[in-house]
């Protein structure tokens, strides 16, 4: 777990001067065209599709001093909280015994949860009880009904869908264990865990205004064969206030390209 952390704090320091600002000497509000950090982010953008790359990299270029001031800040966020940038999919899994070491249950917080084991980051916390006041205040009540899962209780539950659904179905809603965004901790599923959210209050508001908080929807819909995924719109993940404006903004809400956007940052400095 201490290996894995420390390594993740130097790859987060890795890419800080692989696709940001920080480490130029270029002064931030006259980036010039040919800035070595522009020429490093179309690089990462080359691993996403075509036509996908060109659109996220004629936004950049259109107001690049934006987009490296929410990236910088998204990063600094991400470094103090001990990595909140980690890519975690189908090809990218998380150590069998990783977990986080800040988990905190619910139960000391004033929410509305269908189970009394929930646990989540304390690094996240203060984003969930804001973005909790902010639904209240609008008349909707959030119901955390998923949160942290560990390693064995996601092989649990994958081959319980496994029996019921057959292998092929099951993986296009469910995660093998380690590759569960719900190991890391910073993800949420909120009730009820089927398509019946997104007509419900909760299920707009969060739609519309999640990313003010930092959460992203992971599995958007029409986007299985980018997430891997079916549509889950009550799954979030929160990935800083900066970088879900950034997501928003720049990749097209879409948050599997932007974290296999940072994450080819990472391998661009070896």
């Amino acid at each position: 777990m201490q290996r894995y952390l420390f390594s993740a704090i130097i790859v987060t320091a890795l890419l800080t001067g692989a696709c940001s600002a920080r480490g130029s000497e270029v002064p931030k509000n006259m980036p010039p065209l040919e800035d070595p950090r522009i020429a490093r982010a179309v690089t990462a953008l080359g691993t996403l599709p075509p036509a996908v790359a060109a659109n996220i990299e004629a936004t950049l270029r259109a107001e690049p001093v934006r987009f490296f001031s929410l990236l910088d800040a998204a990063l600094a966020e991400s470094e103090s909280k001990g990595d909140l940038f980690v890519l975690v999919d189908k090809k990218h899994a998380l150590p069998r015994g990783y977990e986080p070491g800040d988990l905190v249950s619910l139960n000391t917080y004033p929410l509305a949860t269908t189970r009394k084991d929930l646990r989540l980051r304390t690094a996240v916390m203060d984003a969930v009880m804001e973005m909790q006041a902010a639904a209240m205040a609008d008349g909707v009540r959030l119901v955390f009904a998923s949160s942290y899962r560990s390693y064995e209780y996601q092989d649990g539950l994958f081959k319980r869908y496994v029996a019921s659904h057959g292998e092929a179905e099951a993986s296009r809603f469910s995660a093998r264990p380690g590759t569960s965004q719900h190991q890391l901790g910073t993800a949420v599923d909120f009730d009820p865990i089927d398509d019946a959210f997104a007509a419900t209050k909760a299920g707009a508001w969060m739609s519309a205004n999640g990313w003010r908080f930092g959460f992203s929807l992971s599995f958007p819909a029409g986007m299985e064969h980018v997430t891997g995924y079916i549509w889950e719109s009550w799954h979030y993940r929160y990935i800083t206030k900066p970088g879900a404006l950034l997501e928003k903004d720049y990749f097209g809400g879409v948050q599997q390209y932007f974290f296999e956007f940072l994450d080819a940052c990472r391998k661009i400095t070896g």
